[in-house]
């Protein structure tokens, strides 16, 4: 059974995701002993590295998730294969240092169009950096893919996790509008869903 969650939002995104907020809700009323963190990831990926590394310091590897979506499933990748935990990604980005070029400069923020931050260049090469060249134990992942995703192609992702638990979705959209519906497949690979005797 999971008993710590790190949550990581994607490019523009926050805390304020709803998947995050839905998981969270769902973890509060079902699992409250959980130990969750859902950090707001600085737009520099060395930046994010540093602060996903020091909430999960101490944290027991055996136990203990990585989440992400779209830049954060990237990040939940880079995280499970140097901690050597689970992780479950939602529509990941798998080549971010290729995406994202063309976002330097000023962004917005998604959940909040009046903030805004700088993407510099120089984090196009922070990306490329943290890349891992391939996935260790496939086996220790659980991915969300949407067939209807409009920002990354479903076919890189699915043969990037190949290997992993899979569930492979015929539309949907990349913020997986429908995580609801989903939710049950995250929780049955973290071992948080109630037994059904």
């Amino acid at each position: 059974m999971t008993s710590h969650i790190l949550y990581l939002h994607g490019f523009r995104s926050s805390p304020q995701s709803f998947k995050a907020r839905l998981l969270h809700a769902w973890l509060q009323q079902h699992a409250p002993g959980v130990v969750w963190s859902c950090p707001q990831l600085p737009p520099s990926p060395r930046e994010a590295w540093d602060l996903m590394l020091a909430c999960t310091r101490g944290w027991p590897v055996h136990s203990m998730a990585v989440l992400g979506s779209s830049l954060g499933g990237f990040y939940a990748t880079a995280m499970a294969e140097h901690a050597g935990c689970r992780a479950v990604v939602l529509n990941p980005a798998v080549q971010p240092a290729r995406d994202l070029v063309h976002y330097v400069g000023d962004q917005a923020t998604y959940h909040d169009p009046t903030t805004h931050f700088d993407f510099k260049a120089e984090y196009i090469d922070e990306l490329r950096a943290m890349t891992p060249s391939r996935l260790a134990h496939a086996d220790r992942y659980a991915a969300v893919i949407a067939k209807g995703d409009e920002l990354l192609d479903w076919r890189e992702m699915s043969q990037r996790y190949a290997g992993a638990r899979i569930k492979l979705l015929e539309g949907s959209d990349h913020a997986l509008s429908d995580f609801e519906q989903h939710l049950d497949f995250v929780l049955e690979f973290l071992d948080l869903l109630p037994s059904r005797t």
